[in-house]
């Protein structure tokens, strides 16, 4: 799908924790009717008062719609609500140039645990850089921890 290991198999599991059984569909369909029923006002955040009154609600975009461009531009057979998750993650850490840098360096913001990675203190930059015969990307996707990379990437830049 999107080239990146990691990222398939993700979707993958997104896609198969979505296929519901019979009775899943039924309950599903239950209580889609029940709660059409309810009397509900649609998501989102009331308005100032002064100008709206108590009543009514300004809706909440669940994701940037930059984002969701950037995302759609580079993995458009992504489903739409893993896409609006994914942006969710990081429009709370950093902005689009720099998810599109997670990208270029190749970890898709699809996959969380860049935000792991940034959390850790590594950068995209930091991912093509060598830690031996292999470069920090490919010992994060063999399973090194982020954490022993950033403090053999520091040990490499004391002078000996």
């Amino acid at each position: 799908m999107t080239g990146d290991p990691g990222v398939d198999a993700l979707i993958r599991q997104w896609s198969a924790e979505r296929e519901k059984t019979p009775e899943e569909q039924e309950v599903d369909r239950i209580a889609s009717a029940w709660l059409a029923d309810a009397p509900a006002a649609p998501p989102g955040i009331p308005g100032q008062r002064a100008r709206s009154g108590p009543a009514r609600w300004a809706p909440v975009e669940a994701a940037d719609p930059g984002y969701l461009d950037a995302m759609r531009a580079r993995l458009p057979e992504v489903p739409e609500e893993l896409l609006v998750a994914a942006a969710g993650w990081w429009q709370m850490v950093g902005d689009v140039a720099e998810a599109e840098q997670w990208w270029d360096a190749g970890i898709s913001p699809l996959d969380q645990r860049a935000l792991d990675y940034r959390a850790a203190g590594l950068a995209p930059s930091d991912l093509a850089r060598r830690l031996g015969p292999m470069t920090v990307l490919q010992h994060l996707r063999r399973g090194s921890a982020p954490a022993w990379c950033v403090a053999r990437l520091a040990r490499q830049q004391k002078p000996a």
